[in-house]
């Protein structure tokens, strides 16, 4: 068994992402000290368009380049600064390793080395000391308990700042609980994104995709949506409600107005010819009508990310009924969870690793989460890269959940194709939790 992995080398630089945009991947190289052998774990750091304001900072270099987007000043600072402060240290030590990036920053939202830069060089020392124990990510990270399949949130309509239509909402997500394993699970979904295309196609509207590859059509409200879906699980052969659920990343922070304390609708704004605006209370009435009148199990970002009161007041009328996962509420961050938890908001966590910085921050998050009954859902961002590493982390973890889009682009499909390729590596060990994942009644 080897134990000492020493890091040699430390190299980070500027890749694109899945809209195009810069990113950050790194390099860490290792040296065993028992076999001799070097070894190498790449990284690649996504980003998001819909970003909660307490985010760990994305270091970006506000340039003419890019449009601003460059990441040249995160790659110098691993380069310049994390590089030759890690290397001899031992790339098994990865509270450790996460512990000293934490510190080396400085910051309580890591804006002096930024995130994006942090993250690159946490993930591929993990994936660097995996590979010289020739173990899979979600093995190394996870020991003989990881086994639990996600159930997918998968993204088949795109609303929001995820795409230029007229859906308010950001994504509307389908949920095959009827799965017998994850890859009847992924053949359920596709098929029912398939026959969604098909009757898109025969109403006459766009099916051109968003940037997490569900369709764009401009539709005037959330009941139109949510319709269509129904009809697409129906039409693939599947009951809604029983063998197919549905579920919503409202992205309310992204429709709050501080300066009028309400929820703008543009899009059903421009659509119905009336302006259509919401209080937190409507707010909360009209999904608490929405999860009526359609099979929901899970709503994230309902209100905005810093409306504790409303989400007090959201958790008592529907927490027992849905799922309410909060990703600009708690942002991966264990404290604003830990807060949450006090208050007794929301039910569920989304978990960004970019959201915090590090494996280690992210791994107390979920930790936190699951020991007080939260259920956790694994997510990508809207800007991706080929990189799967969220594949492996949601079985390491036992998340139960994973979102990450739509089954087209490639970004995406990576991401369920490796999970395709841990359920046949762990077989008869694998599980796959269908509606177990879910506490709701």
């Amino acid at each position: 068994m080897t134990t000492y992995l020493e890091i040699k080398s430390v190299h980070a630089r500027e890749i694109l992402d899945s809209r195009g945009n810069p990113t950050v991947e790194a390099d860490v190289i290792v040296l065993s000290h028992d076999d001799g052998q070097w070894y190498t774990g790449t990284a690649a750091v996504p980003s998001g368009a819909s970003t909660g304001r307490f985010e760990a900072v994305e270091l970006r270099d506000a340039e003419p380049r890019y449009f601003g987007l460059g990441v040249q000043h995160a790659v110098k600072n691993v380069n310049e600064k994390i590089a030759p402060s890690l290397e001899g240290r031992n790339a098994l030590d990865q509270i450790e390793i996460d512990r000293f990036l934490v510190e080396l920053d400085g910051t309580e939202n890591k804006e002096n080395l930024g995130a994006n830069a942090t993250l690159s060089v946490s993930l591929a020392c993990a994936k660097a000391a995996a590979r010289a124990l020739s173990m899979p990510l979600y093995r190394y990270v996870g020991g003989t308990g990881a086994h639990l399949l996600p159930v997918p949130m998968m993204n088949i309509l795109n609303g929001g700042k995820h795409a230029a239509n007229t859906v308010d909402f950001q994504e509307f997500m389908i949920m095959p609980v009827c799965a017998d394993s994850f890859s009847d699970a992924l053949r359920i979904c596709a098929e029912i994104y398939h026959n969604l295309k098909k009757l898109l196609q025969e109403k006459g509207l766009s099916t051109g995709v968003g940037d997490e590859g569900g369709f764009a059509p401009d539709l005037p409200d959330a009941e139109s949506v949510l319709t269509m879906l129904v009809d697409a699980i129906r039409a693939s052969g599947y009951k809604p409600g029983e063998d197919v659920w549905i579920a919503m990343d409202a992205a309310s922070s992204e429709l709050y107005n501080e300066k009028t304390d309400m929820y703008h609708f543009p899009g059903e704004s421009s659509l119905k010819g009336e302006e259509i605006i919401r209080s937190t209370d409507e707010m909360i009435a009209y999904f608490e009508k929405l999860t009526q009148d359609f099979p929901i199990i899970s709503i994230e970002d309902a209100l905005a990310e810093d409306d504790w009161e409303g989400w007090q007041k959201l958790t008592e009328r529907l927490g027992g009924k849905v799922q309410l996962v909060g990703d600009d509420l708690f942002v991966t961050n264990k404290k604003r969870l830990a807060a949450g938890i006090k208050l007794g908001t929301a039910s569920s966590i989304l978990v960004k690793v970019n959201q915090i910085g590090t494996l280690t921050e992210a791994f107390e998050a979920v930790e936190l989460a699951q020991k007080n009954n939260y259920t956790t859902v694994m997510s990508h961002r809207s800007g991706e890269t080929e990189d799967t590493t969220i594949a492996d982390l949601a079985v390491a973890w036992n998340t139960g959940q994973i979102k990450t889009g739509a089954p087209c682009r490639s970004d995406r499909v990576a991401k369920y194709n490796r999970l395709l390729r841990i359920e046949e590596e762990l077989g008869g060990a694998a599980e796959y939790p269908g509606l177990t994942a879910f506490h709701v009644q």
